[in-house]
């Protein structure tokens, strides 16, 4: 079934209008019908069924039907992630919006301080928001930066007793069961955390984990360490 992501304030009326991009995309590329059916998502983990009820020139109306399934995961995980090239980031963002994270936060680290450029947040929101349809999810993760380094701690306040991070030095903990309902992930920059900065982390509790032997890029690590915890 298709899932289209709406306007979080048009979610709850008895149908919604259709127009832009995503007419065109379903309504010209894919060649959606009278009477066809799709599942329709607020950005906000809530869902119903769709019916499209007419399609017009330039817009198309969907009734909107009975609650539907999420599709998201029990457990809610947030990426904090270093400022990685632009050519890598765009990916990062499409592939864990697949896997289910809530959150993608970009961070400023001592051996990672770029800046993310202009209209960068914007079109990575776009990207997600692409990820969410074509995955069949209904939350939009909130995606946010480049946060300074002493911001960590108001980012995570939610995240109980569950704050992980990568680390490549020998003799990182197991990744154990999470406690609480939702957690955070942080990953390193290429050349990994500065000495101050992990000693920092360990100093606030945060678990170090590892995955294994081979150094993987930051965005790699970060797919692999969420797909870890949610799948």
């Amino acid at each position: 079934m298709i899932t289209l992501l709406a306007d979080p304030e048009a979610f709850d009326r008895a149908e919604l209008r259709v127009e832009g991009e995503a007419y065109q995309h379903l309504f010209r590329a894919r060649r959606l019908g009278v009477g066809e059916r799709l599942r329709v998502v607020d950005g906000r983990g809530r869902a119903r069924a769709g019916e499209v009820a007419r399609v017009d020139r330039t817009s198309a109306a969907v009734t909107l039907g009975v609650p539907a399934p999420g599709n998201e995961a029990a457990y809610e995980l947030e990426l904090l992630v270093p400022t990685l090239r632009p050519e890598r980031v765009s990916w990062l963002v499409e592939k864990a919006t697949e896997v289910g994270v809530s959150g993608i936060r970009f961070l400023n680290t001592a051996r990672a301080p770029r800046d993310l450029g202009a209209g960068t947040l914007d079109r990575l929101r776009r990207v997600a928001a692409s990820a969410v349809e074509q995955c069949h999810r209904s939350l939009l993760p909130e995606i946010s930066g480049p946060h300074a380094w002493s911001e960590i701690a108001a980012l995570t306040r939610a995240a109980e007793a569950d704050r992980w991070f990568l680390d490549t030095e020998p003799g990182g903990g197991g990744w154990g069961r999470p406690a609480g309902e939702r957690g955070a992930l942080l990953i390193g920059p290429e050349g990994g955390f500065s000495p101050e900065e992990r000693a920092g982390l360990l100093a606030a509790a945060w678990r170090p984990v590892g995955l294994g032997d081979r150094v993987l890029r930051a965005e790699t690590a970060a797919l692999v360490g969420a797909a870890a915890l949610l799948l």
